[in-house]
């Protein structure tokens, strides 16, 4: 019978764990503060040919209009998850996992090679490595995009009725306008 060989440290597996229930929370969150108001579709004038979500999901769902529950918890949730990663990456920088993570030489073509066995387009799989090249590409630019994400000079939203310049209000929130519109 195989053997199991532990790849990945305890640690890193309940970082990751935890991310996917939070994430999922995250999901049904967003969906709440999209269905609070679903502008969205396709169609011209007052001729719609398809609402991405009828009627009937959210009476199925008692899901319509809960703007401030979605908020809510979309809020919450973003500091668990960013408290997650925050957690995640100190342990990686202090037991050394980082060297593993971080982009090496070869990373691209490693990356290519795993994409393009992904896909079906390659037989041999690529060489064992803790991390193929895909994935520290990945986890490089995850580690990199999370403190300008969690960051209140990059918005979530931009919304449209804003007028072209900036309400008075708005000096006070820093560089936000200039980075989104």
């Amino acid at each position: 019978m195989p053997r199991l060989v532990e790849k990945h440290p305890l640690a890193i597996r309940w970082f990751h764990w935890l991310n996917f229930p939070v994430l999922g929370l995250m999901i049904w969150s967003g969906l709440l503060i999209y269905w609070a108001n679903d502008v969205y579709r396709l169609g011209w004038g007052d001729t719609t040919l398809l609402r991405f979500f009828p009627q009937s999901v959210y009476d199925v769902l008692d899901m319509d209009h809960k703007l401030a529950k979605g908020m809510s918890w979309h809020f919450v949730l973003m500091w668990v998850f960013a408290l997650n990663g925050l957690l995640y990456v100190s342990y990686t920088l202090l037991s050394g996992e980082w060297r593993y993570l971080v982009p090496q030489r070869g990373t691209l073509r490693s990356a290519w090679h795993t994409l393009l066995h992904d896909v079906g387009l390659r037989r041999d799989p690529p060489p064992p490595a803790k991390f193929n090249g895909a994935q520290q590409l990945a986890y490089t630019s995850v580690v990199l995009m999370g403190p300008a994400r969690c960051s209140p000079a990059w918005p979530s939203t931009s919304p449209p009725s804003w007028p072209a310049s900036p309400p008075r209000w708005a000096a006070t929130s820093g560089p936000a306008w200039s980075i989104l519109p």
